[in-house]
């Protein structure tokens, strides 16, 4: 080997050093992290699978929708968080919008443009669906009665406002303000540039919320498998009268599946729907 030439030399050691390197990291290192994965985390390597008479019916990490076909909730079961728009809960799409707080003003459909609704708008009509879901009000704050962002565009002219429009609503809606600075408000024209105008989101009277957030907001992930315990606690009752069972029996099946934070701080009390779902089918 010494009396080749150091150019070839210096190749054939590299080549050597890539089939080390192949087999330690290549094959030793993942077949050892999967044998102690499988001896010692055998449940959770494996997926976290929940079984129901010898049958997967889900994972515990995973969420999944508990809605009809026509994608209405299903009353006699608890409900989880939303997912991102199109994904709801499918592994091979999973992630959040990337909407931001400011993603306020929404594209209102027009011929030869797409409409897309703004985060806020979501938020709105996400509290709305389960305000009326669960018997209690979904009004936010910055959220007209309808459902969509209470947002105007105001058009001023030396300090004072022009023109106001509610953008998110589009004619012939009834803005949800009659009035903004003297001036009154108008309804959005589809295909209408309101770009060069102030964006004033409108907070109103709303003091109580009933809605908690992780209602209305979906998570980073999109597969969330746990709700809060306020959103669990509001829908016990739904659930009770659905299933004709007292309404303190599913209050207890909610605290035998609540989550404690970990090591006692870390985190939030939550609760695991489809556990929760499966020990109320049990009952």
């Amino acid at each position: 080997m010494k009396h080749l030439p150091s150019s070839f030399r210096r190749h054939l050691a590299a080549v050597r050093a890539v089939l080390v390197l192949t087999v330690v990291t290549g094959v030793v290192y993942p077949l050892a992290v999967t044998g102690v994965a499988q001896a010692l985390f055998r449940h959770q390597a494996n997926g976290s699978l929940i079984e129901r008479n010898g049958r997967v019916v889900g994972s515990s990490v995973i969420g999944q929708s508990f809605t009809d076909s026509s994608g209405a909730p299903i009353p006699r079961y608890f409900q989880s968080r939303p997912a991102a728009p199109g994904h709801a809960y499918d592994t091979m799409a999973t992630g959040a919008s990337n909407l931001g707080p400011e993603d306020v003003v929404d594209t209102i459909p027009a011929p030869g443009r797409n409409g897309r609704r703004s985060l806020l708008t979501q938020v709105c009509a996400r509290s709305l669906a389960v305000g009326r879901l669960e018997g209690v009000s979904g009004a936010r704050p910055f959220c007209t009665p309808g459902g969509v962002g209470a947002v105007l565009r105001v058009f001023p002219a030396a300090g004072t406002a022009t023109r106001a429009v509610s953008v998110n609503q589009a004619c012939p809606a009834t803005p949800f303000v009659p009035l903004y600075q003297g001036v009154r408000v108008e309804c959005a024209r589809p295909g209408e540039d309101y770009s060069a105008g102030r964006t004033v989101p409108v907070r109103g009277a709303v003091t109580r919320i009933a809605v908690p957030p992780d209602a209305v907001t979906a998570g980073a992930s999109g597969l969330d498998p746990h709700i809060s315990v306020a959103y669990a606690v509001l829908q016990a009752p739904r659930v009770a009268r659905a299933r004709g069972i007292d309404v303190e029996r599913v209050l207890d099946l909610v605290r035998r599946h609540t989550v404690h934070p970990w090591l006692g701080y870390v985190g939030r009390p939550v609760v695991n729907v489809l556990e929760l779902n499966l020990a109320l089918d049990g009952e």
